[in-house]
């Protein structure tokens, strides 16, 4: 099949190995279940990781769907209960971090989770991890910077990270970098794969959303243009970033820019 063939592409292209161990991160949604899917089936050695961010229903569903999914793939779950490890949902830290920052809920999701991701995934000793994003959200990203006037930010992104390497950073693939959403979903609905389809409920505000609305009007041709002057321009923005230091936060000891990283800046009080 297309998406199959473009996603062997993709994995050889940034070398991954079938010897390495890869942590697919599972939200229950289409693009990480059929990652997971297509990595296991292509033969590669994978273990899936869920985020429970406790946002009621939603998040309930969403667990069921994940170990669904890691049930009949036979492999092993690994979950993350917020409340549990953070003594607070998703919605109650992300409410006391906007009482004192306007900040877009996503954002601050988005910073929380990558962090989790990062730390939980060095734990279990993993060489890789992967994640769903599709050629719409890199191309969402990648617009967004445009427009904010800030492309040096999309310097790192690409089918696998380019940030430094470090024993702290476990560097990030994505196998769908050229593959459209629709495709993904028109697959994932062929399968008949165990997945929720609605949108978070907290994803209201995000600028996000607007990029989307605008992209959506683009034909996929469009889509995978824009990706393909990202990679004509790759280098050209590498050299737009400042030069990176990779520090360690003074806080919780993750890798970070600054000294204080972007997860502990919006959680200190």
């Amino acid at each position: 099949m297309k998406i199959e063939t473009k996603v062997k592409q993709t994995l050889n292209k940034i070398k991954l190995s079938k010897n390495e161990k890869i942590l697919v991160a599972l939200s229950g949604g289409k693009d990480s279940t059929v990652t997971a899917y297509l990595l296991k089936k292509l033969g590669y050695n994978i273990e899936g990781f869920h985020i429970d961010l406790g946002i009621g229903n939603y998040s309930k569903k969403c667990l069921e769907a994940v170990k669904k999914l890691c049930e009949h793939l036979d492999i092993k779950l690994y979950l993350y209960d917020m409340k549990k490890e953070m003594g607070s949902s998703m919605c109650h830290i992300r409410s006391s971090i906007q009482s004192r920052k306007s900040l877009k809920n996503c954002a601050i999701c988005g910073v929380i989770k990558k962090w989790i991701m990062n730390k939980e995934a060095r734990k279990l000793k993993v060489d890789k991890i992967a994640t769903g994003h599709n050629l719409d959200d890199e191309a969402q990203t990648f617009l967004m910077n445009i427009f904010k006037g800030s492309p040096e930010l999309s310097a790192n992104s690409g089918a696998i990270t380019k940030n430094i390497e470090d024993k702290k950073f476990i560097p990030r693939i994505k196998p769908f970098f050229y593959i459209a959403e629709e495709d993904i979903k028109n697959y994932s609905k062929k399968m008949k794969f165990p997945v929720i389809y609605e949108k978070c409920p907290c994803a209201l505000d995000s600028y996000r959303i607007q990029v989307r609305e605008f992209l959506n009007t683009l034909t996929i041709k469009q889509k995978e243009n824009i990706m393909k002057n990202f990679d004509k321009l790759s280098e050209k923005i590498q050299r737009l970033k400042s030069v990176e230091k990779l520090n360690y936060c003074e806080i919780c000891g993750e890798p970070s820019r600054k000294n204080i990283c972007k997860k502990c800046e919006l959680m200190k009080i």
